[in-house]
């Protein structure tokens, strides 16, 4: 497998090419935080390669423990430094040409699992794990989970998930629908995540794209109202308390004690 640079040269993302396949690494182990360069960095790659007349397909996956913990809360709690914001970006990333199989291994957290779920197949194990854990946060979900999420797993699945912040463990989300193929392992997720590629990078590239354009629809423009909403919201509730006490009670690992304001 060759390797080569993401084009931004900022070091988060890694790129590995095998064939017509690009393999993209997110590259902040262990937990692989996002954060707003992160996603600029990814959207710039993503756009990079759907010039790149010799990548047909994408596997999504990460160096380190964790697929994605999402963004990094409690290191922005006492912050007082103007910041870009995460969903900046995230627009860029669904509206990029390529079909994309993510490889999830260990957790994808937040804002990971939002990153997770804008791929068009998903491959996990046996010892991934999911949760939406905004509201335990004191916090609205993100990354467009509020579209995504029911369009994969139902309304009713995507509700409890968003509302309580569960834990979904690998075989419970396989049988949900959350992820399309499940591995005993993370070498077996990413070789099942490359050969769903190679399969999609097989058939002819134009004739893909454009099946994909089509069954797609307008999800560009819902998940750019989704990712309005969910922001005006979470604007709306990072002054709270709860809040505050949601992220510390994340970063202590301990249970959160809400008050309602």
């Amino acid at each position: 497998m060759d390797r080569a640079a993401s084009p931004s040269g900022r070091g988060a993302i890694q790129v590995q090419r095998q064939g017509f396949v690009r393999v993209v690494l997110l590259n902040r182990p262990p937990n692989n935080f996002i954060e707003a360069a992160t996603i600029e960095e990814l959207a710039d790659l993503f756009e990079a390669l759907d010039r790149d007349q010799d990548c047909r397909s994408i596997v999504l996956t990460s160096i380190g423990k964790h697929f994605c913990a999402g963004a990094d809360l409690a290191a922005r709690l006492d912050s007082d430094q103007p910041r870009a914001h995460i969903y900046d970006h995230a627009l860029r990333l669904v509206r990029t040409r390529k079909p994309i199989v993510a490889s999830i291994t260990g957790a994808a957290i937040g804002a990971g699992l939002g990153l997770a779920m804008i791929a068009d197949f998903r491959v996990g194990t046996i010892n991934s794990r999911f949760s939406a854990n905004f509201c335990m946060q004191g916090y609205h979900p993100g990354f467009g989970l509020t579209l995504t999420l029911p369009q994969a797993i139902g309304s009713q699945h995507a509700r409890w998930m968003l509302l309580t912040g569960c834990r979904i463990k690998g075989a419970e989300a396989h049988s949900m629908g959350l992820i399309d193929r499940l591995a005993e392992d993370a070498n077996g997720a990413r070789d099942m995540a490359l050969q769903m590629a190679t399969e999609l990078a097989a058939a002819a590239p134009l004739a893909v794209q454009a099946t994909r354009r089509t069954l797609r629809g307008d999800f560009a423009t819902s998940f750019g109202n989704a990712i309005r909403l969910e922001r005006a919201e979470q604007d709306l509730l990072l002054g709270t308390e709860d809040y505050r006490e949601g992220v510390m009670a994340m970063k202590e690992r301990r249970t959160p004690i809400f008050l309602n304001r």
